[in-house]
């Protein structure tokens, strides 16, 4: 069938949505919610069958639902209705949630329910759950619905749902989310933040400041007892969060963003506490947590070991790595090569492997007198190359990339680095760089890629700018293997495969053949020779005449609205432009 997608983004859901229902055969373009007359105009084009919605922030206008069959992706139970689905499934600590698909009709998520799906609930971020979870569900409700609209079966409507007991819920306001520092406990106050990250946040102040919270992690009772403080006093740091007093313990808070005023420049984006706070936190006293510790003590990196098998995690926000973060991520790379062990896997972080450069805060430098966007930007993909070169060069055990959850851009390449690529079988990748402003990219992606899928297809997934599953990047050798039906599968699976490849018989005439490659690779072309010619195209990128990536960043991180579709999703334009100017 041919199925129009309109979103309000291509974000992660839609991602997901796009890829399996291509994965089906049906032709999928996607119209970005721009305006009403621009979403009539896409109709027109792409005359579709079918019509998903799989995340808007306003309604479909009735000229096009009252007239095509229009799919909406609702992230909340059958009955349930309102724009803050998620955020009061958090805040009311569900014990179970789900996505329901509804026909458009005149009133917001009150139509006819083609199918539904459900899943429990855990302790985490809105964006988290809405990641996994929600879009795992959503993806079996939508593919069942399509089937079922495929056939000619009809939706069931609202008022016949027997399973339906959601109700109408407003939008979720700041002061339903208002923290009080003295009697909240520590429970509490993380439901209140993770329902709101990763956005709007809560609304709150640090250091006398007026911001919103976001990143927020439990702290341990040792973390809690080792510095003195009243509840809502911040007490200490550690990597760039703070550590603050709740009314029976404490809680970590990693981002923030300031409330905008009459004299902000710019409009303040997410950072985290330490770069909006930097005099202030640097005052604090500082609570390190060890590489290897137990599994409940908060931290961006850590690392253990499982017989022969050591497992370093980086759990970086949003997938993204500053030039800091890269420098202490090689460290734990170089330490973890020094231990007795035979495999080391690199899991990334739960919900993303990695999304390569920190946006955010090389954005940050371009509104500071003293420094510069393009040195950051520069100082970053270095040590993005520093660290994948720690990786490549690991030839006393075998490396493996083990992706718990998406990896884009030079994250994409950085798991690449490992001698073997495993991913969960939800896990989507986003292995090319132009989006951001037509980036050449680094982390010795040149010589990384044409060696897993050929010359040719390398050149093909940097141009096409396309989401790719797992399951796909399994055929076409871009990564080894997908496995695993949920998270918690994946992980406890990808640790049993570990620990086997480190027994195996054939371990020593593994690890050989590797050095050997290696070498012989080197002799061939040196890997400094791949970084320098990746790095010219990259200081033209970031210091040259054209400043598209400077541009794109800038919109990136302050969420400009769309002025319009990129071509390479809005399939029917190209088919109208190729229609309106045939080539001679």
């Amino acid at each position: 069938m041919r199925i129009l997608f309109l979103t309000h983004s291509f974000n992660s859901l839609t991602q997901r949505l796009f890829v399996a229902l291509r994965g089906c055969g049906h032709q999928v373009s996607v119209e970005l919610d721009i305006a009403d007359s621009v979403s009539e105009e896409a109709v027109a084009l792409f005359k579709p069958d079918l019509i998903v919605a799989p995340f808007l922030k306003r309604a479909i206008p009735a000229s096009i639902w009252q007239r095509h069959v229009c799919l909406v992706v609702h992230p909340g139970i059958v009955g349930d209705r309102g724009p803050s689905a998620l955020d009061w499934a958090i805040i009311n600590r569900e014990s179970e949630w789900g996505v329901t698909v509804l026909q458009a009709n005149a009133e917001m998520d009150a139509g006819d329910i083609w199918a539904q799906a459900s899943f429990p609930m855990r302790i985490g971020k809105k964006s988290s759950l809405y990641r996994n979870e929600v879009t795992a569900a959503a993806a079996r409700a939508v593919l069942e619905t399509v089937e079922k609209f495929a056939i000619g079966k009809r939706p069931l409507r609202l008022a016949e749902a027997v399973e339906a007991r959601g109700i109408l819920r407003p939008l979720l306001q700041q002061m339903q989310r208002c923290i009080d520092w003295q009697r909240d406990d520590s429970a509490a106050i993380l439901s209140k933040i993770n329902s709101a990250d990763s956005f709007p946040g809560v609304l709150d102040s640090l250091f006398d400041m007026p911001c919103h919270l976001y990143d927020a992690h439990p702290a341990t009772s040792a973390a809690v007892a080792a510095v003195a403080g009243a509840p809502g006093e911040i007490i200490a740091r550690r990597d760039h969060a703070v550590l603050r007093r709740t009314s029976d313990g404490g809680v970590w808070i990693g981002h923030a963003r300031p409330v905008q005023t009459a004299d902000d420049a710019g409009k303040p984006f997410k950072l985290p506490v330490a770069d909006w706070f930097a005099v202030q936190v640097a005052q604090l006293p500082e609570l390190p947590a060890a590489l290897m510790r137990p599994v409940d003590e908060w931290g961006e990196l850590r690392y253990w070991e499982e017989g022969a098998v050591g497992f370093l995690s980086f759990d970086f926000y949003n997938g993204a790595m500053s030039t800091g973060q890269c420098q202490r991520l090689r460290a734990a790379v170089q330490l973890a090569k020094q231990r007795p062990t035979r495999v080391l896997v690199l899991l990334g972080g739960e919900d993303f492997f990695s999304n390569g450069l920190h946006l955010n805060r090389i954005e940050a430098t371009a509104h500071r007198p003293s420094e510069s966007a393009a040195d950051e930007s520069w100082n970053n993909i270095n040590a993005m190359d520093d660290l994948a070169l720690e990786i490549l060069t690991a030839t006393d055990h075998l490396t493996v990339s083990a992706l718990r959850g998406n990896a884009g851009a030079g994250g994409a390449f950085l798991a690449l680095a490992a001698d073997i690529v495993w991913a969960h079988e939800n896990v989507l990748l986003n292995p090319h760089y132009k989006n951001m402003g037509n980036l050449y990219g680094s982390e010795y992606w040149t010589y990384l890629l044409p060696q897993r899928v050929g010359t040719g297809a390398a050149r093909g997934l940097m141009q096409n700018r396309h989401p790719l599953a797992a399951s796909d990047a399994v055929r076409m050798g871009l990564i080894d293997a997908a496995f695993g039906h949920d998270a918690h599968a994946f992980s406890t699976e990808a640790g049993i495969r570990a620990v086997a490849l480190a027994q195996s018989h054939d371990f020593d005439a593994r690890l050989a053949t590797k050095r050997v490659r290696r070498e012989q690779d080197e002799a061939a072309k040196p890997l400094h020779s791949y970084r320098e010619e990746e790095l010219v195209k990259m200081h033209r990128n970031f210091y040259g005449f054209d400043p598209s990536y400077h541009v794109a960043r800038y919109h990136f991180v302050h969420k400009m609205p769309h002025a319009w579709t990129p071509r390479h999703l809005a399939v029917h334009r190209n088919n109208f432009l190729r229609e309106t100017n045939p080539s001679p």
